[in-house]
């Protein structure tokens, strides 16, 4: 979870900063992520604003998640069996691509958005395809960031 909370911190996204590590089967890392812009899109060239008149100057139509991002920067030809780690519970569109590439375990550090469909949604979809997911409960080591 330490290596999803610092790849948070490169996210440009001033409201919610998310990260996201996968590791293979014997917890060796074989991708992170954080949400951003698509690769090309200058970040500084992009809109952050949560809220506008128009969708098209918020970030939503345009960011990509941080677990997206994880699963497109795998080194691996396979996520099949693979445990991800993001500091925020995954959305209804980030649950279908991680059920999609074979994860089976989500460990996730916040869960801000429970009561929002898109999470309600990812928990029935991970629920009935066998995802096992659970909150990240600190092992007892030293785990000391500042967010």
């Amino acid at each position: 979870m330490g290596i999803a909370l610092l790849s948070a911190q490169r996210s440009k996204d001033n409201s919610t900063q998310v990260g996201a590590c996968i590791v293979n089967a014997e917890n060796k890392i074989v991708s992170v992520g954080y949400n951003g812009m698509p690769t090309g899109c200058d970040d500084d060239d992009m809109p952050w604003e949560r809220t506008a008149e128009s969708a098209l100057d918020t970030k939503y139509p345009f960011v990509c998640h941080a677990e997206l991002n994880a699963i497109l920067n795998s080194n691996i030809p396979s996520l099949a069996g693979a445990t991800l780690y993001v500091t925020l519970f995954p959305c209804n569109e980030c649950a279908k691509a991680i059920i999609q590439c074979g994860i089976k375990r989500v460990v996730y550090f916040d869960n801000k958005y429970a009561d929002t469909d898109g999470v309600k949604a990812s928990s029935m979809m991970f629920s009935k395809c066998g995802v096992t997911v659970e909150k990240y409960t600190p092992s007892g080591r030293a785990l000391t960031i500042d967010l």
